[in-house]
């Protein structure tokens, strides 16, 4: 994750009195929905106001423009996730992998919205915002590769293994939550040997990244 990425996964969600956090965060609750169901271009800002039920003045007081209030919308989400799917330090790393996978799983069921605003939310227009999808994604990796390895930093053949793995994982939930026809502990699973397949072709091709135990077949 570069500086830039880094700075918006860290940047401060709120400031102010609790009233003020509280007002900044329910903008941003309705920003998450009305993102994830039309474009950026589609939403002017008295549309948002309108949905919002506030003056259109308040969210330039707290966003200061359209753009900053997307970019806001985002990266709250993307900590979110973050958050939820790098925690579990303390397991063994088989179970750290087994944690993650269930924690995305379980942010992307219950946040929907969210969720469809970071992987598929402007992304093909904004290049700030495709920095922010690239930061979680490099922080979801590095917690895969920490569970797998042993270490947070990779060579460029299994990041790029685990990257095409991700990129997998966000087109099959984005599936999944909108067909609801597989359980989440079914899915949990299905990405789980997924990722040994991965794990297993990656060492194939680069011996000295050995596959951990519960991705072996022989196991």
């Amino acid at each position: 994750m570069n500086n830039s990425q880094q700075r918006g996964l860290d940047r401060p969600r709120a400031r102010g009195t609790g009233r003020s956090v509280a007002r900044r965060a329910e903008l941003i609750s309705v920003g998450r929905k009305l993102f994830a169901d039309r474009s950026y271009d589609a939403l002017s800002m008295d549309d948002i106001a309108k949905q919002a039920q506030v003056a259109k003045g308040l969210i330039y007081y707290y966003f200061q423009s359209k753009r900053g209030y997307y970019l806001a919308i985002v990266e709250d989400s993307v900590a979110e996730l973050v958050s939820r799917a790098a925690g579990g330090l303390q397991l063994p790393p088989a179970e750290r992998v087994h944690r993650t996978i269930e924690s995305y799983l379980r942010y992307a069921e219950h946040h929907q919205a969210a969720y469809r605003t970071i992987i598929s939310g402007g992304v093909g227009f904004d290049t700030e915002v495709q920095a922010i999808r690239d930061g979680v994604r490099e922080a979801i990796i590095a917690t895969i590769a920490e569970g797998a390895y042993g270490r947070r930093k990779v060579d460029p053949l299994p990041r790029t293994a685990l990257l095409g793995w991700l990129c997998s994982v966000e087109g099959a939930t984005l599936d999944w939550i909108d067909r609801q026809e597989l359980s989440r502990d079914a899915m949990r699973e299905l990405l789980v040997r997924m990722l040994g397949g991965t794990l297993r072709a990656i060492e194939e091709l680069d011996p000295s990244y050995v596959a951990p135990a519960p991705a072996r077949r022989d196991e």
